[in-house]
C-alpha cells in the first residue's frame, strides 16, 4: 500500500509550504524537491497554470490531471443545481 501524499489535505488543514522561490530573467522558476516528490512532478511533465481566482498568484497542476479535476467540478456543480429549487 502506498503512503498518503503530503500535499493532500482533508477539512480545514492548510496546504503545506514549501518555500519561496525566485522568478528568473527568463520567467522561470524552479519547483521544490520535496514538492516534486510529494507530487510525483518528473522532468518533462507538462503543467496547466492558471491564474488565482481569487489572489494575484498562480495554480499549477499536471495536466494529465485536467479530466479528472474538471469531472469534480461538474458533478459538484450537478449537486448543486439539483438543490436549486425551480
Amino acid at each position: 500500500m502506498s503512503e498518503p501524499n503530503p500535499a493532500t489535505r482533508s477539512g480545514d488543514e492548510s496546504p503545506p509550504l514549501y518555500g519561496v522561490v525566485t522568478v528568473g530573467e527568463r520567467g522561470q522558476i524552479v519547483i521544490p524537491a520535496e514538492a516534486r516528490k510529494d507530487l510525483g512532478l518528473s522532468s518533462g511533465d507538462k503543467l496547466v497554470v492558471l491564474a488565482h481566482p481569487f489572489e494575484d498568484g498562480l495554480v499549477l497542476f499536471k495536466a494529465e490531471k485536467v479530466e479528472s479535476i474538471l469531472q469534480r467540478t461538474l458533478a459538484g456543480l450537478t449537486r448543486l443545481q439539483d438543490e436549486i429549487p425551480e
